[in-house]
């Protein structure tokens, strides 16, 4: 090693094509040659919009914009910092020192610049996975929750009933990894899964997944996503050890008559719950269909391998029009939580992810 020139040490730790990697360089070269010997690191899965990530009366010397986050550089007498945030609002910022106490005091000071407000009590923090080159990307966005007292009555008692087990189980009751909603679009099957987020905010996060089709087609990315490889984002503070990935809309994948090539994706899915794959991951999957239970493959419904499986289904006419509470012209086959919302005039609740298809909504 070369300490007379530590910068050119650093470069080979990385490509520097990238101004963003030549900040790399440039940081890592003076903790290598032993100028600034302390390092801490402080993770934030929020900061607030206008956030510097710097002391006060400090400015940055080097910064890069990089595919989704900014890099910035700065010092000062006896310390360096690197910044890096990213388009979710997170941040990783790194100190070093000539000690460890000098090295502490900047982190504070960063902190107490850059933290975002206390959240809303009614919003959660949920991920959002899609596939993308070199590996996936995860995004983190706050999505507002419901808590189950106030949508229980859009549910019939039945239903109701079994959402309400649901969402009072706790890691130390899970007698299954499968969590399975299934029936019509518009019964408020989404709807359900954010009172979901909202119930289990203390011990589980809610990680959606955007493509799950390519997932379960895609070993690495499967892998990727499971094991949640070099990703400094699973050090959220906020959440618990266990996490729910919820596939929407697996309609192909789920049937009885699934295509032949739809069965390596099923056996990963099913690995994933309790198979081989499974073991040793804090990790439940809740999968939503619209597909009615007896078109279900047989694998997926089998005894014991499911939390949960639920039909949220139509209200009666009774329950719809008890649900209105005035008189109006309900069907004798009821309605579904979507329709109750256009007869009413009233706009349906926020679904996590914009409609692509009419199975997306509620």
């Amino acid at each position: 090693m070369d300490t007379a020139n530590p910068f050119s040490f650093a470069v080979r730790l990385d490509s520097y094509d990238d101004p963003a990697d030549a900040i790399d360089a440039l940081f890592l070269g003076e903790f290598v040659a032993g100028r600034f010997p302390v390092a801490k690191t402080i993770r934030l899965p929020r900061t607030r919009d206008a956030a510097r990530l710097l002391p006060p009366g400090v400015e940055a010397t080097r910064t890069a914009d990089d595919d989704g986050r900014r890099c910035h550089l700065a010092s000062g007498r006896g310390w360096s910092l690197r910044a890096n945030r990213y388009k979710d609002g997170s941040a990783v910022v790194t100190v070093i020192a000539d000690r460890a106490t000098v090295a502490t005091t900047i982190l504070e000071a960063v902190m107490a610049e850059s933290r975002a407000p206390e959240a809303d009590t009614d919003t959660e923090p949920v991920s959002f996975w899609h596939a993308a080159e070199p590996e996936a990307r995860r995004t983190v966005r706050r999505i507002a929750t419901r808590r189950w007292s106030e949508i229980r009555h859009n549910y019939t008692a039945s239903v109701a009933t079994s959402l309400g087990r649901l969402l009072t189980t706790d890691a130390g009751r899970l007698d299954g990894r499968l969590v399975l909603l299934h029936g019509p679009p518009g019964t408020g099957k989404t709807t359900a899964l954010r009172a979901l987020a909202h119930a289990w905010k203390d011990w589980c996060g809610v990680e959606y997944i955007v493509d799950p089709e390519r997932l379960l087609q895609e070993p690495s990315y499967l892998m990727h996503v499971a094991t949640r490889d070099n990703d400094w984002e699973s050090d959220d503070d906020e959440r618990g050890p266990w996490r729910l990935l919820v596939l929407e809309d697996c309609d192909e994948l789920i049937r009885t008559d699934a295509k032949s090539e739809t069965g390596q994706s099923l056996a990963r899915l099913l690995n994933l719950t309790d198979g081989f794959m499974g073991q040793g991951l804090k990790t439940l999957v809740c999968v939503t269909t619209n597909e009615d239970l007896t078109r279900l493959h047989p694998a997926i419904t089998r005894p014991g391998r499911c939390l949960s499986q639920i039909h949220v289904g139509r209200l009666s006419r009774a329950e719809a029009r008890v649900w209105l509470g005035r008189s109006h012209d309900v069907g004798p086959d009821g309605a579904t939580l979507a329709e109750l919302y256009a007869i009413a005039g009233d706009a349906a609740p926020d679904t996590i992810t914009p409609a692509a298809s009419t199975g997306m909504y509620l």
